[in-house]
């Protein structure tokens, strides 16, 4: 059954965003309360009190019982407006509600168990579809739907129609998955990046001169008949003595200085 919570609001007599906003600068919230042939009514409550009202529920399908000058009527949250990056409630939409007349509103899909084909295969709940539409009764609205997934193994899913919710007529589209296992996601090996395939390119170039400059040098050493050639003095001399021979030093002029 629907949680319920007590509020208590004051009518708001200046509009537009400028008291709005000095509504929110004192500590309270705007809001508006409409629905069954009423006028559409400013309101403004206290900040803290709403929060720590709706803390743990499920504010869309909560009733509240909303007290304006003195008269209580029951409520239902159809929208609330929060800061863009802040938590804070900047404003809130009453719908009133009568106990004999039905209402549509959406509840949550909470999914209960640890799927077959998780436990024993590895694979992955997924959840498509958070919540779902219903007509009921104030006095029969859940607070929330519960969809057992124990035994789903890999590849079955659950849909709208395998709901059931008491005293309510779901109007989502039956054909609509909420949950279904998929198989486990497959590690994605990553392709080398084009800096890392010329990396691995650059070495073989490399060979490649270097095998040509060998080329070359073992071309030239053939022409020399397999043995290195050296370098010719400087002159034009003959060539280097052969191993064993003695070379002649050069006599100096006697009686004179070196030119």
């Amino acid at each position: 059954m629907a949680q319920t919570v007590s509020l208590s609001a004051s009518p708001r007599q200046a509009t537009g965003k400028g008291a709005a906003r000095q509504a929110r600068f004192r500590g309270r919230v705007p809001a508006v309360i409409y629905g069954h042939g009423r006028e559409t009514q400013p309101l403004e409550l206290e900040a803290k009190a709403l929060e720590k009202a709706l803390q743990g529920v499920e504010p869309a399908s909560t009733i509240i019982d909303l007290a304006v000058d003195g008269k209580t009527v029951k409520t239902l949250i159809r929208e609330i407006q929060r800061h863009p990056i802040r938590p804070d409630i900047i404003h809130v939409d009453f719908y009133e509600i009568h106990a004999t007349e039905k209402v549509k509103l959406k509840v949550p899909v909470h999914l209960v168990g640890n799927p077959d084909g998780v436990r024993n295969a590895g694979g992955v709940l997924d959840q498509v579809t958070r919540e779902v539409e219903i007509e009921v009764l104030p006095e029969n609205i859940p607070d929330r739907v519960e969809l057992d997934v124990n035994a789903l193994k890999i590849g079955d899913s659950l849909h709208v129609r395998d709901l059931s919710i008491p005293n309510a007529k779901i109007l989502t589209d039956a054909e609509l998955t909420i949950a279904t296992v998929v198989p486990p996601r497959a590690e994605e090996v990553a392709a080398p990046s084009p800096e890392a395939a010329t990396e691995v390119a650059e070495p073989e170039l490399i060979r490649k001169v270097r095998e040509g400059e060998e080329e070359e040098g073992e071309g030239g050493a053939a022409a020399e008949g397999g043995a290195p050639a050296k370098p010719e003095a400087k002159g034009g001399g003959g060539a280097a003595p052969a191993k064993g021979e003695k070379t002649e030093k050069a006599e100096k002029p006697k009686g004179g200085k070196e030119s």
